[in-house]
């Protein structure tokens, strides 16, 4: 029993810490509901029978036998729900704050107590727990060392300059499309009569829902310009040259997909410029010599640019494009891992 006397005696102070910091959260969240209350009470005015008895005459002959439905009082609205799904609460951050605030005074307590009684008890030096939970996994699983062979090679001197930094820069743009065109996919309806009307929402309605949609327009342009700079830069240096020709044409093949992102992504706003943009842009793939119908119809789902249009285009913008740019930009990064950079001529 006095094995398990310390563990107990910390999970109930633990315990405690928690219940006290959600408790005060609390408190002070609806300290503000209580106050209003009260001043809404202390201004309550006497009732007018007269005018309840003529609304309830009137009520008794505006009844609607046939429909029970129809005489049924409208259903109370929970406050808090309410207020933040219409938008009638322009104080949201409040709560957020205190309970952000409170919790992680809370957090660091508990941590701090149960670092303090961990090294207490086990009588040896503190270890950080991501370090306690990377060796607890290496003796499972035995990743350190095959990370470590990819993670640990040593860069040249002379790859530090800036514009070795280009295609680091085009995979770091590729990551923050794809956060932010997550976020804005909660809100956005892919069909011809919602699509504009989601977008307004997102730009007027959503909290920071327009610099989302900016900073995944401006990542979308920037993604092009470093993707071409990239590939200038190998070019002009040879860096495609024998052995690193693979190299070269997942580079070929990230370019045509980014382009594609761009271009899958430039109709789903569906307004007037959208929709000649991509009508002008599926002509010039319909004028390929041999293939252009072909490629015409399949774009399109169809001759014209419709309701399956948008559908496809969005099928292709969120799911095709991205899993063909994250299996092409593995193989490039362990292309250029095993062969290291090539050193400029």
């Amino acid at each position: 029993m006095r094995k398990y006397y310390k563990k107990i005696v910390l999970f109930t102070l633990l315990l405690v810490i928690v219940l006290f910091a959600g408790a005060l959260g609390l408190i002070t969240t609806h300290a503000g509901t209580f106050s209003d209350s009260d001043n809404r009470n202390s201004n309550v005015k006497k009732p007018d029978f007269e005018q309840i008895k003529n609304t309830l005459v009137t009520q008794e002959r505006n009844v609607n036998l046939n429909d029970p439905s129809a005489n049924l009082p409208p259903p109370e609205k929970d406050p808090c729900l309410h207020c933040h799904i219409s938008g009638e609460n322009k104080n949201l951050w409040m709560p957020f704050i205190r309970w952000s605030l409170f919790g992680g005074v809370g957090l660091v307590f508990a941590y701090g107590l149960y670092r303090g009684t961990s090294a207490w008890r086990i009588r040896k030096p503190w270890r950080p727990i991501p370090q306690t939970a990377t060796e607890w996994l290496d003796e499972r699983y035995k990743i350190v060392e095959p990370i470590s062979k990819v993670l640990n090679k040593p860069v040249p001197k002379f790859a530090l300059r800036w514009w070795y930094c280009l295609g680091g820069i085009t995979a770091f743009l590729f990551i923050v499309q794809g956060i932010t065109g997550i976020m804005l996919s909660f809100y956005y309806k892919p069909t011809p009569e919602a699509a504009y009307a989601s977008i307004q929402y997102i730009e007027t309605q959503v909290r920071f829902g327009s610099a989302v949609r900016m900073i995944h327009h401006w990542a979308a342009n920037g993604m092009i310009v470093m993707c071409i700079a990239h590939m200038l830069r190998v070019f002009i240096m040879g860096a495609y040259k024998p052995p690193r020709e693979l190299n070269w044409v997942s580079g070929v093949v990230l370019l045509g997909l980014t382009l594609l992102f761009g271009f899958t992504g430039y109709l789903l706003p569906w307004d007037q410029r959208a929709y000649w943009a991509t009508t002008v842009g599926t002509e010039i793939a319909g004028s390929i010599p041999g293939i252009g119908n072909l490629a015409l119809v399949f774009l399109r789902v169809g001759w014209d640019v419709g309701a399956l249009t948008l559908s496809r285009f969005y099928s292709l913008h969120v799911l095709v494009t991205p899993l063909a740019t994250l299996l092409f930009m593995l193989s490039h990064f362990l292309m250029v891992r095993r062969q290291g950079v090539a050193r400029p001529l």
